[in-house]
């Protein structure tokens, strides 16, 4: 498997680890500001091909979050990233434990070994859309996702948006870290 098929997702591939993470999550009366470190995963899988016309480059992640209190896990996820080379495009699948899953598309830029992915979805998209459960859509509703993944080197920050309709308003659910390749 070539490597540079992967193109900016070659950056991703390996094991990350990071301390400096804070989640920011809402209460009924307002939010918590949750300290946390997580470990993130991720590995080649190689190409796809969809209907003879498209070819994917895709790698697989595991991404675990825990609470710095008490080590408790509050965030498991796994997805898929995929890079379409002829249309410039990178894809973000992922699921949840909560029952919600989404599909976030976007771009990818690659500047002086630095690597920048910006992907979004929408309820109700068409194309980048959100799925989630009959109670998840009335009690925990997730309405728009975006999410920034910044790798320079061995390192790699991110920051992401859910905005949630939950308690009767509306709620930026933010989360971002900064951590450090372990093992490729």
């Amino acid at each position: 498997m070539n490597d540079d098929n992967f193109g900016p997702l070659t950056a991703l591939i390996g094991v990350w680890k990071g301390d400096k993470g804070t989640d920011v999550a809402p209460t009924p009366d307002n939010s918590e500001h949750i300290p946390y470190h997580e470990t993130l995963t991720i590995e080649a899988v190689g190409d796809v091909t969809n209907a003879k016309k498209q070819r994917l480059w895709v790698v697989r992640y595991h991404q675990v979050v825990q609470r710095k209190a008490d080590n408790e896990v509050f965030h498991d996820q796994i997805g898929y990233w995929t890079w379409d080379a002829e249309q410039q495009e990178v894809t973000q699948s992922l699921a949840i434990p909560r029952a919600v899953c989404l599909l976030a598309g976007g771009t990818a830029l690659q500047t002086n070994g630095t690597v920048k992915l910006n992907v979004a979805s929408k309820a109700g998209d068409p194309h980048w859309a959100i799925a989630q459960t009959p109670f998840m859509d009335s009690n925990a509703k997730t309405k728009a996702y975006s999410h920034e993944v910044i790798v320079d080197g061995d390192t790699l920050t991110y920051s992401q948006s859910t905005m949630l309709d939950i308690y009767g308003k509306e709620f930026d659910h933010t989360d971002g870290n900064t951590l450090t390749r372990v093992s490729d």
